[in-house]
């Protein structure tokens, strides 16, 4: 909102006066953070019950006299704006406010806070108890309004619903055949592909859980309806938006079938290659700006857990050196970070029917490797680290299509066998954001960051970890990655493997700190890894396993 807008916002409040999502404080220079963060959870959750987006929290106006007198609350932004951290540390599920406000009303400064509504189904904690308004007082929220919160949840899968009217024609014969040869290839280890080429495309349909019963659902329209049939999801704008920012400008709208149409907005984003160059070498390397497909992967999360009742478009921002992805709707279970390392597996989507049918048609990863994947896939190419963040009902993600801080690059081009962990603290040190005090000590004993804090910075000096560089690099452990890439150009080269041909392959090349027991283990933690993601597959038996890769 713009300033006119926002002293119009101020107005109708203070014409309304208090309610369930409206709180007015007088407030001179200080305010208690715990009780904002009460205040947070209790608007939060009753904007969810009362059905609307915002509930307002107002410093500078007087309770009794209705007027504005002003407030001097984190008179400096810096401050004001670090209040949306606090509440986010102690809110759970983890969210803070849509927007802080300063208005100035002849003179007088008056601080509003824009509070997000609880996602559906998800009531607002704030350190362990959940609050509601009673009247204009703080309280308790109580089970019956805790219970109709969560009920929310199960009222039903959008996605999942059929569409009055639509048939099998409204979807687009391209999109579906597309559709045919990725169900083929995902499940070609148990189902022949030419028993799936001779399906009726109802049978195919429904086997790939896009349709019910030959029935189309809202999912089908999104994946594979033709782009005249768009009108049957209105009024929700089923739309993918690119734009292109900086010197020049432009921008195109995508619909359906996003099965196809996700690839052509790939196509619009311009796609040079980067040339690093290291210190010690004569040739460089060449990389691609962005790599298709932590794009696709990108764009397919966005589809897949876009809050479609929001009735917003995903949107991707191309800039000069970086693409931002927004969609609606939060991160439905756990945060970013939870799902970078690849333990963390959802236990349940925003949009589960288009989710299952999205894993169907090969787009994305049901066990949360995605984002993992996309992670590794940067460090391999020696650019920054994907970002998220997650404000108020949305999901930004940016991806990073140039060097950020030189002696990042180089470190990761001269140390591949890093820890991701290691990559990621890294990465926060370039880019100056704060790093805890535990992973700045493993970087500083590796020789990998110097300086003070606050002021870290990343050295491009790779400092050994024992007494001679040899002892070192015996004592390395690579990442699993390096490991898992090893064992697919054994499986490229030959064919298949044998387990006792994956322990000679490897054996030697784990590091010595690990004993024979360990080492037996971690191969097949990585064979096994492997296997989950579709990437290879057992063709022999249990007690005498024949590996090879799933093509």
């Amino acid at each position: 909102m713009d300033d006119a807008a926002l002293h119009q916002k101020l107005i109708e409040l203070i014409a309304t006066w208090e309610n369930e999502v409206v709180e007015f404080k007088e407030v001179s220079n200080d305010y208690d953070t715990d009780k904002i963060g009460r205040y947070f959870s209790a608007m939060a959750n009753e904007a969810n019950l009362q059905d609307v987006s915002t509930g307002w929290l107002v410093f500078g106006v007087n309770n009794k006299t209705r007027s504005v007198v002003g407030t001097g609350y984190r008179s400096e932004r810096e401050r004001l704006d670090g209040l949306k951290h606090q509440i986010a540390q102690d809110a759970d599920p983890r969210t803070t406010f849509r927007q802080i406000h300063e208005v100035d009303v002849d003179g007088k400064r008056v601080v509003m806070f824009e509070i997000p509504a609880a996602p559906r189904g998800i009531p607002i904690a704030w350190k362990g108890h959940y609050y509601a308004r009673s009247g204009e007082s703080l309280a308790p929220l109580g089970i019956p309004k805790q219970d109709e919160i969560r009920s929310q949840a199960s009222v039903g899968d959008w996605t999942a619903q059929l569409v009055d009217g639509a048939t099998l024609d409204d979807l687009d014969p391209e999109a579906v055949e597309r559709a045919r040869n990725n169900f083929a290839q995902k499940h070609q280890n148990r189902i022949d592909p030419d028993e799936v080429r001779g399906w009726p495309v109802a049978t195919l349909l429904d086997r790939a859980k896009v349709t019910q019963r030959g029935q189309v659902t809202r999912a089908a329209l999104l994946l594979l309806g033709r782009a005249e049939s768009a009108y049957l999801l209105s009024p929700h704008p089923t739309q993918m938006t690119w734009k292109l920012v900086g010197q020049e400008t432009a921008y195109e709208h995508f619909g359906p079938p996003f099965l196809l149409t996700t690839s052509q907005l790939y196509q619009r984003i311009r796609n040079i290659q980067l040339r690093l160059l290291p210190d010690d070498e004569l040739l460089p390397h060449e990389v691609s700006k962005y790599d298709q497909k932590v794009v696709l992967e990108a764009l397919h999360n966005c589809i897949a857990h876009q809050d479609y009742g929001q009735n917003q478009r995903v949107i991707v921002t191309e800039k000069p050196d970086r693409l931002v992805l927004e969609n609606a709707g939060r991160f439905f279970e756990g945060e970013p970070e939870d799902y970078v390392r690849g333990d963390k597996t959802p236990r349940g989507y925003r949009n589960p029917y288009l989710v299952q049918a999205m894993v169907e048609l090969n787009m994305i990863d049901q066990m949360g490797y995605g984002i993992q994947r996309m992670y590794e896939t940067q460090r391999k190419r020696y650019l920054p680290m994907p970002d998220y963040e997650v404000s108020g009902d949305a999901v930004e993600m940016t991806l990073y299509g140039g060097v950020v801080d030189t002696a990042y690059t180089r470190v990761l081009m001269e140390n591949g066998g890093l820890q991701l962990t290691d990559v990621l603290a890294l990465d926060r040190v370039q880019k100056g954001l704060d790093v805890p005090d535990a992973a700045i000590q493993a970087l500083k004993r590796k020789g990998l960051v110097e300086g003070r804090k606050p002021r870290f910075r990343v050295s491009a000096a790779v400092a050994a970890l024992s007494a001679t560089k040899a002892e070192y690099i015996k004592t390395r452990a690579f990442d699993d990655q390096h490991y898992a890439d090893l064992i697919l150009n054994y499986l490229s080269e030959f064919g298949s493997a044998s387990r006792k041909e994956v322990d000679n392959l490897l054996w030697d090349k784990l590091s010595d700190a690990l004993n024979a027991a360990q080492k037996k283990s971690k191969i097949g933690n990585i064979l096994s890894k492997l296997r989950a993601e579709d990437v290879i597959f057992n063709a022999g038996s249990r007690p005498a396993p024949q590996w090879k890769k799933c093509e």
